[in-house]
């Protein structure tokens, strides 16, 4: 809590500084003051967002301008949202993030797994909307009766200050009024047993000290109507290889002198698909075998329309007391974290 509120302090100074130097710490030292004196009371954190205090402390230093009446945000409950605010167009923009942490033995097997997730808004709304939000977490589902569905189980879940954590507590409905733009709602994580989406087994020969060959091979184990993009295999390779020669069934290779990996780049990779890599490399330098271990492989990659926690959005119910209709549009992504393979 406290480390995340300095931070929230040093990204409020930012906005308002730009370069946050001993210089321009100097020189803003009114402002600086008139700052710590609204996002702190009497030692607790109250307004952090740096929207509601751009409305009333300004960027003029000694020439600070005081509004006649403070912002609505400033007075009532909602801290962190306006009043008066109008869009043409009412959207709303939700996307589910998850993250896979995953550590693979040489042998095959999974040493650590964990997902990371979070839920990112985008709330261009007019007013003063109420958002509710229904997750398939297990814990909702087992206080009203519903454990016959498919759930999950969330862990470390952490709200933005706009959810009301009592009715979620009652009722485990995630229920909010928005700020204005671009927010996170709430992170999560699952300690969990993650099967490896883009499973990568290497087979390294070395010929005699004088060159090196690899091969790879790269399955999805994911379902056949998702499609991972932009993957990224790299492997590690020797400090003096040299003279890089690739085949490949699909995608690219590049050798990388600056990290001494092979890149191996594959744009498409549908569920259920199998693909080979070959790589030559020469050893002008006569070295021996590392001693102390070898880098692992890591892979990098990106599912859309997917989830690997089967996390999904039940409902976003939009309430307001002019009742114009918004549009709620859901995108679920899966993407590595530190995901790595390690080699023989």
């Amino acid at each position: 809590m406290v480390f995340s509120f300095l931070h929230k302090i040093v990204q409020i100074f930012a906005e308002y500084f730009k370069e946050l130097e001993e210089e321009s710490i100097r020189d803003n030292f009114v402002v600086i003051y008139e700052l710590l004196d609204e996002v702190m009371d009497f030692g607790y954190p109250q307004t952090t967002d740096s929207k509601i205090l751009q409305e009333y402390i300004t960027q003029e230093g000694h020439k600070l301008e005081i509004a006649p009446r403070p912002p609505m945000a400033v007075t009532n409950a909602v801290s962190w949202r306006s009043e008066g605010i109008k869009y043409r167009k009412n959207e709303v923009f939700l996307d589910v993030i998850e993250s896979v942490n995953l550590l693979v033995s040489a042998n095959g097997n999974v040493l650590r797994s964990e997902i990371v997730g979070c839920i990112k808004m985008r709330v261009y709304l007019s007013g003063m909307p109420e958002l509710r939000l229904g997750l398939n977490d297990k814990v909702l589902f087992e206080s009203t009766g519903r454990g016959k569905s498919k759930s999950v189980e969330l862990e470390d879940v952490k709200f933005h200050q706009c959810v009301r954590l009592s009715r979620f507590e009652n009722d485990r409905t995630i229920s909010f009024i928005p700020p204005d733009g671009e927010f996170e709602l709430m992170s999560y994580r699952l300690t969990t047993h993650v099967k490896p989406l883009i499973w990568v087994e290497s087979v390294i020969e070395r010929h005699a000290h004088s060159r090196v060959e690899y091969m790879i091979k790269a399955k999805s184990q994911f379902k056949r109507r998702s499609t991972a993009n932009n993957v990224e295999i790299i492997i590690p390779v020797p400090q003096d290889a040299d003279s890089p020669k690739f085949k490949t069934t699909v995608g690219s290779c590049k050798y990388t002198p600056e990290v001494n990996a092979v890149i191996w780049t594959i744009k498409s990779f549908p569920g259920g698909k199998e693909y080979l890599m070959r790589a030559h490399f020469g050893l002008p330098s006569v070295i021996g075998e590392d001693s102390e271990g070898k880098p692992p492989i890591q892979v990098k990659f990106e599912i859309p329309y997917f989830t690997v926690s089967g996390i999904q959005v039940r409902y976003l119910k939009i309430i307001e007391k002019s009742g114009y209709q918004a549009l709620p549009w859901v995108r679920y992504i899966t993407q590595n974290g530190d995901y790595q393979l390690r080699t023989n």
